[in-house]
């Protein structure tokens, strides 16, 4: 096989194909999360909204780095990722179907159970491949080159997630059973994308026996930074929105949120030079700073005009932390344990969210001192860890 992990250029192709199965997943998430309340409430299963996002946070953040090790064992046997891909793939397909077939039947009281059950089995098909395909970005770029491969990942994610509110009306135009048929599909062709932009052939196989295991520590650090990043985007994504469309007087919540995904998306680009630059571990803390920084000055201000400042601001924040964290994940991880690098990040988002969902259901909500509170923390235990991570990472890494 040809090698492309020496090569100093970008395999754009293949980013683009890892891009289109990485919009079809979100667009599921998006479907997922505009009828999954919708579906409990109407089943009689209302109040278990909360505790299945709690369960489903716990199970990512269990599951993740399993699977990215598993991806790296397959990696080691056959060259590739794409088994796994495709096992991930066609399960969560098949699902998705399964689930529609139920919504549209009458379904019997005593069984009604099983929908909840197979939202809990899709969401764990959907981590059997989201890591290990965001683990292709390896050989797909340089290290050093990884956060301008990662700029097109997060500006085709950014203008998904910007299309957020048109994107629900045709959610809710095609209804439940319809939407989950089209995302069975989409997530088949995402990967047909994919499979078709990386032949078999293109990718390497790397000089396993020159890589040793990660020390705990590294381990530790990695999902240490996913799960602190986590809680600073939840918590930023649910309650900023808010307090910034009454600052302005006007507006939607979720247009506002747009626009702060519009903006991270856009600059991702622009901000993949700087944060080859100034390395993925400080480009992270520097956007988790600054977000942090950003909500003490939304609390304290009354101006419109800075209000639309601040959207600019929070989506340059978001795109700097989005822009480094794939990087960071996999540049503290030999390429042969990339799967792992990523999963081990993605554990402590998942984590972050059964934390998230636990603090609402606790406490009823989340007051915006609360939230400024909780983002402090979560800066002050990731920072460290981001400063660590720098030091014990080899010099090739990019951090």
């Amino acid at each position: 096989m040809k090698s492309d992990l020496d090569k100093t250029q970008i395999l754009w192709r293949q980013v683009w194909g890892l891009s289109a199965l990485l919009a079809a997943i979100l667009i599921s998430f998006m479907a997922y999360g505009y009828y999954q309340p919708k579906i409990l409430r109407e089943l009689g299963f209302g109040k278990l909204a909360a505790s299945l996002g709690i369960i489903q946070g716990l199970i990512g953040a269990a599951l993740e780095p399993l699977v990215g090790l598993v991806s790296d064992r397959v990696f080691r046997q056959v060259g590739s990722r794409l088994p796994i891909i495709s096992v991930g793939v066609t399960l969560a397909g098949l699902i998705f179907v399964v689930i529609a077939f139920c919504l549209e039947g009458n379904i019997p009281a005593g069984l009604r159970w099983l929908v909840p059950v197979l939202m809990t089995l899709w969401v764990m098909a959907m981590i059997i491949f989201r890591g290990p395909a965001i683990a292709l970005l390896r050989q797909f770029a340089p290290t050093e080159e990884l956060p301008m491969a990662n700029g097109i990942l997060i500006l085709v994610l950014g203008l998904v997630g910007a299309l957020g509110p048109p994107i629900n009306l045709i959610l809710n135009y095609m209804g439940d059973s319809l939407t989950f048929i089209i995302g069975a599909i989409g997530l088949v062709l995402g990967a047909l994308a994919l499979f078709t932009s990386t032949p078999k052939h293109t990718l390497v196989l790397p000089d396993f026996e020159r890589y040793s295991f990660p020390s705990l520590q590294i381990l530790g650090l990695i999902f240490l930074v996913g799960l602190g990043t986590g809680i600073e985007i939840n918590l930023i994504m649910v309650i900023i929105p808010p307090i910034l469309q009454n600052q302005l007087g006007s507006g939607v919540v979720d247009l506002i949120s747009s626009g702060i995904l519009l903006v991270s998306g856009v600059s991702g680009i622009v901000l993949g030079e700087l944060t080859v630059r100034l390395g993925s571990s400080l480009g992270m803390m520097v956007g988790l700073g600054a977000i942090a920084i950003l909500m003490g000055v939304t609390l304290l201000n009354h101006s419109p005009i800075l209000a639309l400042g601040l959207i600019i601001a929070f989506g340059i924040g978001l795109g700097l932390i989005f822009i480094s964290q794939i990087p960071y994940s996999l540049g503290m991880m030999p390429p042969t344990l990339a799967g792992l690098g990523t999963g081990l990040y993605f554990g402590g988002m998942g984590g972050a969210s059964a934390l998230y969902s636990l603090l609402i259901k606790q406490s009823g909500g989340m007051t915006e001192v609360g939230a400024m509170l909780g983002i402090a923390i979560a800066f002050f235990f990731t920072a460290p860890a981001l400063v660590l991570s720098k030091r014990i990472a080899p010099p090739s890494s990019g951090l």
